[in-house]
């Protein structure tokens, strides 16, 4: 009877201190393993297949020993299912999201030393995973300081990935090329940005994101020097603070201190993440109590884009008309509108002399179009200027602003963002961040933050050739899976690899049906379009900017693959539309229509002429009846493209 007893105490006691824990996606399919035993760990595998091999978890402090091992639990951990069903705001992909996930608590305490506290929280939904440390106050009163995050994804070395590589430096714009490399090809002396889509086979993908950034720097993927040949460890790089070395000090805290989601996307075609809504469901409700005058849509866009600036009251009112004559509720005044930026001088509640901002500001009201301002971020933050600056623009009726050189995500530069858009929202302005690190679901909490640039686009037309159709299509996989992204598309002037020159006014290495279909594809509720009036009025496509929405009550991926081609269709009311692009090879592609309810459709399309691989302006508009279920072609020449509108009959 005594042995009893000890077998079933022992039984007893070694569950109470189990020190692995499982969580299970709603579906099954992904499973999530924790690991406490020899330190801070967890992996993945989906579908029964290991995806993300046992990856470290933790952080290093300064004057601190490291946060990585020798937990025990404060508490027994749960799995709790949760449903998330809302509206948003501005409907980027969906309008109406409903989610639902498994999630769990590990509250943890050093078992010796000074005791300290480290809360995990997970998440495990049907495509893709999400984790989140909580830090507490130490017993010294004051700042703690994070060096590093251990935060690491080991990968299987046979995986590939498209990787955005920066300079060894935390300074940049995060304006790149997505590359496809051998996973073991990322380096240990390069930041790799996010997202990073990885292919781990034919079958398997994951990409790695962020969300929720809050009071924390943003993070950047290198690869561990000592990797081994089965596996690449991916290591966590954050953001320093101004002024710190890379080994520095990343974020300080007084009291618990949350870090952003890391999000990992997981599913058998990187094309499903593009419908995904994790990374705005991991922020918090909007916290705008009263939203309804956020309002999307197309801007026309001045002089910067294909000739120099020319900022002047007659040809701000030439945009202005171009805004109206197509239908469009904005129109962006771009730099030097209060003169000389970025100067100790520099005022941005004062329009240059040569600027009549009354009879610009009547004008555009009776065209029935709304403007949005640039600003030079240190102009807006010397002295506050912001504040002054937001309550004028609200007695404007500006619509929005356009804020711009910010090119850091240290946490001091996170914080600055949360606080300029809380204030332009107390002012009903909406914002969009150039020079900008990537989304990471804001726009949820604050739908005034309705898009941001953080991507290769296409001013780089203007001075570069690196806008190619293979890096188009490679895009859609990979940056806009963060979220809402303004590439500025719209040029007009399209010519082949052959013609193309750097010049003003700026070219287009793709063909004017793959420019049109950038408005379907590319997430931007606010799309400012780049061209100049006369490039584009009366021109074949522009009767399709005319009626193209930027936001979208559903989101399908129907086929593609990164550097290859895409295609998407997304709904509006009634309506269905259809964005395809091709990288430089032409190719026709069959798609089926099982997005369709039953019936028959008008389909009115553009497409490709036969002869725009020489002449790459050139398309076909057509229209036919269709009936659901049946398939479409798409046919598409060298750097092509197509777009549809599909009605009911």
């Amino acid at each position: 009877m005594r042995a009893l007893i000890i077998i079933l105490f022992i039984a007893i006691t070694s569950g109470l201190s189990a020190q692995t824990y499982t969580l299970l996606s709603p579906d099954g399919k992904i499973c999530l393993d924790i690991d406490l035993s020899h330190g801070l760990s967890y992996a993945v595998s989906y579908k029964g297949k290991q995806v993300i091999d046992p990856s470290p978890l933790g952080f290093e402090l300064q004057d601190e020993p490291p946060m990585h091992q020798g937990f025990m639990l404060l508490n027994t951990p749960q799995t709790t299912s949760k449903r998330d069903s809302w509206a948003p705001v501005v409907k980027n992909k969906h309008a109406h999201i409903d989610l639902q996930w498994n999630e769990t608590q590990l509250s943890l305490i050093e078992k010796e030393g000074e005791k300290r506290r480290l809360d995990l929280f997970f998440r495990a939904y049907n495509n893709g995973i999400a984790f989140r440390y909580q830090l507490f106050s130490s017993a010294r009163i004051g700042n703690r300081v994070i060096s590093r995050e251990m935060t690491g994804f080991s990968v299987s070395s046979q995986a590939h990935a498209w990787a955005a590589q920066y300079k060894p430096r935390f300074m940049s714009s995060q304006e790149s090329e997505f590359d496809k490399l051998p996973l073991a090809g990322i380096s240990d002396q390069t930041l790799t940005g996010l997202p990073l889509l990885i292919e781990v086979d034919k079958d398997n993908y994951l990409a790695i994101t962020e969300a929720n950034i809050d009071n924390y720097p943003g993070f950047y993927i290198s690869r561990a020097a000592d990797h081994t040949t089965e596996q690449v460890l991916l290591t966590t790089k954050l953001s320093p603070l101004p002024g710190e070395k890379e080994d520095g000090a990343k974020a300080r805290f007084s009291d618990k201190i949350q870090t952003p989601w890391r999000v990992v996307m997981i599913g058998d075609n990187p094309g499903r993440f593009i419908e995904s809504e994790i990374v705005q469901s991991l922020n918090p409700a909007c916290a705008i109590e009263d939203p309804a005058w956020i309002k999307p849509g197309l801007c026309a866009w001045d002089h910067w884009w294909s000739g120099e600036v020319k900022m002047e009251t007659a040809v701000i009112k030439e945009y202005i008309d171009f805004a109206s004559t197509q239908g469009w509720p904005y129109m962006l005044i771009d730099w030097q509108w209060y003169g000389p930026f970025n100067q100790a001088q520099a005022d941005i509640t004062k329009p240059a002399p040569q600027i009549n901002m009354p009879e610009i500001l009547d004008y555009a009201r009776k065209k029935n179009v709304r403007l949005w301002l640039w600003l030079y971020s240190t102009d807006a933050n010397r002295n506050n200027a912001y504040e002054e600056a937001f309550a004028l623009y609200e007695r404007w009726g500006i619509a929005g602003v356009k804020i711009d050189f910010m090119d850091r995500d240290d946490q001091e530069m996170v914080n600055w963002y949360h606080k300029v858009i809380k204030k332009a929202a107390e002012h009903r302005l909406m914002v969009n961040f150039h020079g900008a690190y990537k989304p990471d679901g804001i726009e949820r909490t604050y739908p005034n933050m309705i898009t941001r640039e953080g991507v290769l686009g296409e001013e780089y037309a203007k001075f570069s050739d690196r806008i190619k159709p293979a890096h188009n299509v490679t895009l859609p996989f990979t940056r806009m899976l963060a979220g809402p992204m303004d590439y500025t598309p719209g040029g007009f002037l399209n010519v082949t690899p052959a013609q193309f020159k750097k010049q003003s006014p700026t070219l287009m290495m793709n063909t004017r049906c793959a420019e049109l279909a950038k408005f379907v594809i590319y997430e931007s509720p606010l799309t400012v379009f780049c061209d100049h009036p006369k490039h584009v009025l009366g021109q074949p496509g522009s009767d399709f900017l005319k009626i193209v929405p930027t936001v979208w009550d559903d989101t399908r991926f129907i086929d593609g693959y990164p550097g290859e081609y895409i295609v998407l269709a997304k709904r509006s009311e009634k309506n269905w539309f259809i964005g395809a692009m091709t990288n430089s090879m032409s190719r026709t592609i069959t798609i089926p229509t099982s997005f369709l309810a039953a019936g028959k459709y008008v389909l009115d399309y553009w497409q490709d002429a036969k002869d725009a691989e020489r002449v790459p302006a050139k398309l076909e508009k057509k229209s036919r009846i269709i009936e659901a279920g049946k398939t479409i072609k798409i046919p598409m020449v060298s750097g092509g493209g197509y777009v549809a509108i599909i009605r009911p009959l």
